[in-house]
């Protein structure tokens, strides 16, 4: 995007054609232009915005109808700035941050799969509003905030014996003496834990067998346990027990788990936001409810995290 330089679409459609007319008009909802009247839309300068708009001039002209894509820089800061609040999206943020604090204030009424539910429609509804706000709202840094904090004090109220990081290096380790291990992690997996299992079945002993804890005391001492405090692989420093079982176990040059691992660490900790993280998060807040065995809930999760990569993969060559 080029500050100051706009992309202007105007579109000719006969009235008659209502069908094409909303599903232009919600793509271009979705992309988060703006409409300046009837049948104009704008859109900050990009290759994005080119091509939405290229896009919808196919459709267009599929329908009977036709476009004009007009490129143009404001010619003043008072046309910048008028064309700027168009894009606005301060109320939005302000009903997101309400949403987030209702749930806040529900969360001691309600069952943990119900709130991580709520939660991760927040996630998904405030990610697609970020990713249509141009010009860095100081609201999106507050809402993204507000997400975060609510995310901390859901794993404060479910699942307190979440790990703390440790104040130490990630050290490598001898693949060999982890093949045909028992693995052992808390019960009720939740994001870091059951991608941690995932990736410890496909990249590091195929033969594990797993222990699901009710209790952390209750950690046998042959076993290898992960993602508590503790456990020999966890949290150390700013990365989750997922990403450092990727470093432990020499990972690292596999760009597709580095992305997925992006995942994890923002469901888990925070952070930089994912496009994908969303819809991990329902899907894998829709395992929990569907299964209350961890193993069920490990193989029901296994198949969509197989395709996660695989779309990293060809993502990243």
């Amino acid at each position: 995007m080029t500050p100051g330089k706009w992309l202007l679409l105007i579109t000719n459609l006969s009235g008659g054609n209502q069908t094409l007319r909303m599903r232009i008009w919600r793509a271009f909802k979705a992309a988060g232009a703006a409409l300046v009247r009837d049948g104009v839309y704008l859109l900050p300068a990009s290759d994005s915005a080119r091509r939405v708009f290229t896009a919808q001039v196919r459709e267009l002209e599929s329908g009977g109808g036709g476009a004009h894509i007009i490129a143009f820089e404001s010619d003043s800061p008072e046309q910048r700035q008028g064309l700027t609040a168009l894009f606005d999206r301060t109320a939005d943020y302000a009903e997101s941050l309400a949403a987030l604090s209702a749930l806040r204030q529900a969360l001691p009424k309600l069952a943990e799969l119900e709130a991580r539910r709520r939660l991760a429609a927040l996630r998904r509804d405030i990610m697609v509003l970020v990713s249509v706000d141009f010009f860095g709202a100081e609201a999106r840094r507050q809402a993204e905030a507000a997400l975060e904090g609510l995310a901390l004090a859901l794993d404060a109220r479910y699942a307190p014996d979440e790990p703390h990081a440790a104040p130490k290096k990630v050290r490598a380790v001898d693949a060999k003496r982890y093949r045909a291990r028992t693995w052992a992690t808390r019960e009720r997996l939740w994001i870091d834990r059951v991608c941690s299992a995932w990736l410890i079945c496909r990249f590091i002993d195929r033969k594990a067998k797993f222990l699901w804890l009710k209790r952390i005391a209750d950690c046998p001492k042959t076993a290898v346990g992960f993602d508590f405090d503790g456990a020999e692989f966890s949290h150390v420093g700013g990365e989750v027990t997922f990403e450092v079982l990727v470093q432990s176990f020499g990972l690292e040059a596999d760009a597709a788990l580095a992305a997925l691992g992006a995942v994890v660490h923002f469901l888990d900790v925070g952070g930089v936001p994912v496009p994908e993280a969303a819809g991990l998060a329902a899907m894998v807040t829709g395992a929990r409810a569907l299964h209350a065995d961890d193993a069920a809930l490990l193989e029901s999760v296994s198949p969509v995290l197989d395709s996660l990569y695989a779309a990293f993969s060809a993502t990243k060559a």
